[in-house]
Parts: C-alpha cells; sequence; structure tokens
C-alpha cells in the first residue's frame, strides 16, 4: 500500500514563515479559529485541497496544528521512544459518541427481534459468527462465509487452517460474551490469544505467550509488496505495556475521564501497537475492543460485527494506523475512522432489524388471509415473533378456551402442513415451529 506522506515539522514551518516573511503571520493566526472547527485531516490528504484564505499548502496546515495543539488529550499508551499517544475530541468525535451512546448502551426499544430472550439468542450467535469470520477473513482466512457458517452451526471439525481460525474466532468471542462482567487482565489477555490461535501457528508455543527477549520481533508488513508499515516496542516492555494496557480497559488513568467508548477503540490501537504475539495480533486487538465495550455495558455491540465493516476496506483500516503513527502519535484519526465503523454497524443493525419487523408483518397478513383458522393464525403468529416457544395441546386448548380434541386438530394440521415439529418430553408432546417458519409460511400460504 502507498504510505502516507509524513507532514512537515510545524517548528521548521514557523522558522521559515518568520525568517521569510513575518508579515504572513496575522494571516495564519487568523485561519486557527477556522482550522478548529475543519474536517480532522491528516497532512496526506489536505496537501490535495485548496488553501483557505490565500494561505499556501504549508501556512494552512501549520494552522491547523496550532488549532489542534490545545485540544490534544495524553494517553498512558507511549511509543517504544518515549513519545505518548495523544488525541483530540474534535465536533466529529463528540457527534459519533453521542450517537453510540444513544443507540448502544441504553435504547431498549429496539424492536421485538431483539426484546424476546429468544430471538436475541438467535441473532446474538448470528452475530458471533459474523465477527468471527470477518476478522479471521482480515487475516487472510480464505473460506467463504457460507462454509464457515455451516461450519460452526453443525460443529464439524476445521478442515484447515483458515476454518480452524474461524472455529478459534467463534471461541474467542463466545468467550467475552460469558466474561463481560471481568476485569481485564494479562492471563486473561494471554488466555484470550490462545483461545484465538490454537492449531493456527508454525510454532504452537506461541500460542498464549508474549514474544521474548532474544527472539526476532514480528514487524507489520504490507501483504501486497512486502513493504515494513510497523515496527512494534522491543520483547523487553512487552510485559510492562501489557500491564498498562489492561489498567487503562479497566478504567485507571491518571486523573482524567476517558470516555469508554474511545477507551475501548485506544485498547484496539494499544494492542495492535504494540504487537505482542508472534500472529494473531489484529484478532486479539479486536476482541479486546468487544470486551471493554461489553464491560462498560453497550450491550448492543454483541449484535454487531464491526470487522465485517474493515474486512469491506481493508486498506482504509490499516492507512488509519499509520496516520496516527505519522503524525506525532495523534490516535484522533485511529478513533474517528473506528467511531465511524462502529455508527455504520449501528445503523445496519437496525436497517436489518426493520427489514425483518416489515417481513414479518407481511407474512402475519399473509396468514389472516389463508385458510387456517383463527386460532391457528394466531399460533403462528407467536411462533414468528418466538422461535424459540413451546405449544401443547393443553397450551392451545387453554389459550383459546376449546376443548383438547378441537386444539389437537389445530396443531395437528400445522404439523402436516410444515410449520410446527413434534417431540416427545416425557409422555406428553410438545411442538416447537420449523427452522425458517417464515419462508415456508410464504410458500405454504401465498
Amino acid at each position: 500500500m502507498q504510505l502516507p506522506q509524513s507532514p512537515p515539522d510545524p517548528s521548521d514551518l514557523l522558522d521559515r514563515l518568520t525568517s521569510a516573511d513575518p508579515s504572513r503571520l496575522p494571516q495564519v493566526l487568523r485561519a486557527v479559529e477556522s482550522a478548529a472547527s475543519a474536517p480532522y485531516l491528516h497532512w496526506d490528504d489536505l496537501r490535495h485541497r485548496t488553501p483557505p484564505d490565500d494561505l499556501s499548502l504549508q501556512e494552512w496546515w501549520l494552522a491547523v496544528k496550532w488549532a489542534r495543539q490545545g485540544q490534544l488529550r495524553r494517553l498512558p499508551l507511549i511509543a517504544a521512544d518515549g513519545r505518548p499517544f495523544r488525541y483530540s475530541l474534535p465536533d466529529e468525535v463528540l457527534q459519533l459518541l453521542h450517537v453510540i451512546d444513544q443507540r448502544a448502551s441504553g435504547e431498549i426499544v429496539l424492536s421485538e427481534t431483539v426484546t424476546d430472550a429468544g430471538t436475541r439468542r438467535r441473532y446474538l450467535v448470528d452475530s458471533l459468527m459474523e465477527e468471527a469470520i470477518a476478522s479471521s477473513q482480515i487475516e487472510g482466512a480464505s473460506t467463504t462465509r457460507k462454509v464457515a457458517k455451516e461450519m460452526l452451526r453443525t460443529g464439524r471439525r476445521p478442515r484447515d487452517t483458515s476454518e480452524q481460525m474461524i472455529l478459534n474466532n467463534y471461541r474467542a468471542v463466545m468467550r467475552i460474551a460469558d466474561m463481560k462482567s471481568a476485569p481485564l487482565t494479562p492471563d486473561r489477555v494471554l488466555e484470550l490469544h490462545r483461545i484465538l490461535t490454537e492449531g493456527t501457528l508454525e510454532d504452537p508455543r506461541a500460542a498464549g505467550r508474549l514474544q521474548q527477549p532474544g527472539e526476532e520481533r514480528v514487524a507489520v508488513i504490507d501483504p501486497a509488496d512486502n513493504t515494513v508499515l510497523h515496527v512494534p516496542p522491543p520483547a523487553e516492555q512487552l510485559p510492562e505495556r501489557l500491564d498498562r494496557l489492561c489498567g487503562f480497559a479497566n478504567g485507571v488513568s491518571s486523573g482524567q475521564f476517558v470516555h469508554p467508548v474511545i477507551r475501548a477503540v485506544v485498547v484496539h490501537l494499544w494492542l495492535a501497537y504494540d504487537h505482542p504475539f508472534e500472529d494473531g495480533n489484529g484478532r486479539t486487538a479486536r476482541a479486546l475492543f468487544y470486551w471493554v465495550m461489553a464491560s462498560h455495558g453497550y450491550w448492543l455491540t454483541e449484535y454487531i460485527s464491526i470487522s465485517r465493516l474493515l474486512h469491506a476496506a481493508r486498506a482504509k483500516y490499516r492507512r488509519t494506523f499509520l496516520l496516527t503513527e505519522t503524525d506525532d502519535l495523534d490516535a484522533t484519526y485511529f478513533i474517528l475512522y473506528q467511531l465511524g465503523v462502529i455508527v455504520r454497524a449501528i445503523d445496519e443493525l437496525h436497517a436489518h432489524l426493520r427489514s425483518k419487523m416489515a417481513e414479518l408483518r407481511q407474512t402475519e397478513e399473509l396468514l389472516s388471509r389463508s385458510d387456517l383458522n383463527h386460532r391457528q393464525v394466531a399460533l403462528l403468529g407467536y411462533a414468528l415473533r418466538h422461535p424459540d416457544a413451546d405449544f401443547t395441546y393443553e397450551s392451545h386448548a387453554r389459550s383459546h378456551r376449546v376443548v383438547r380434541q378441537s386444539a389437537r386438530r389445530d396443531i395437528l394440521e400445522l404439523v402436516e402442513k410444515g410449520f410446527l415439529a413434534p417431540r416427545r418430553v416425557g409422555r406428553a408432546m410438545h411442538f416447537k415451529p420449523t427452522p425458517s417458519l417464515a419462508e415456508r409460511v410464504v410458500d405454504r400460504v401465498a
């Protein structure tokens, strides 16, 4: 990939400006106010745009850097050379955080599709599968979504390394769902990495283990042209850096408030920057993002897949790391991109749920025009909204105040049409909605 051009140093720009033409300085200072509210562009993007107020590109960049300087906040993430990462909270960031706060933590009335416990489980499993597949594909897994989902649903053994990566990812995100209330510790990070990389490493001993002093550190390489994109810190620093990462993830900070979503995104950046493992660093970084989000009550993130969107724009995802590294460790570029991805994932989930609810209403309308009686229509309507529902002759009879014989006739007719599946529980017969009930209704009733 093409590396972003490193920005000119603001101190050098100021020295040149004051030496060559000090009369330009007031005009640059006047541009600082407008630069503070402008889009948060890196020099590599800004240099292709037309500067305002007859400024040169270098003068415009100087105004931009001055505007940002007073807004930057220090992070506990430190580069290998001792410089701190910093971030800013421009209006773009604040607006995206507001949307995520509204729609990923406190909003309970999404739709019946997610508020019903049985349907929530089904959507949660689907979202965990999507995240496991996409996160593995970012790292090179070549298995298709269809084949991967078939493997995860049936429980068959993986056939190759790509499928093993996906199975590992699925186990890891399930583990996060189980342990989201627990604090993050170095041992839990190592456990997560071990789950993610089991059976996929050239050296199996590297699973769940930091790289050691004396080992060649694994740099980040562009697979397209073998360009070195990032050289991580020395292995000697890794144990202490991982301790600090966990403290930050758990909310320990030096007297300043860090928004929980910013905290989750920075943990993602931090693990990726440290690159502490022989392999599986990206998958571990994205898994830790989910852990931090879930631990701070952003329950809706369990139903979205950020990796699917990141996989669709892998070059842009990688570039945001480079924008941060090349502009004086300004993490705002990475934060902005990740917040945008989260909002897009939430939007897609809402659109998907609206579509599903519209399909549900259409199916119920179709049922109302079928030759089924009103009791059967009511039972199937309930089954469509509650796919884990369980029916018996007795429950159906009580619900509609009919004799058992009528209830039995209603249910057996629905079994014959393929809408319900019978099973014996002890001596009693129970009936559950068949898989893909809505599609079956459309096929049989339309």
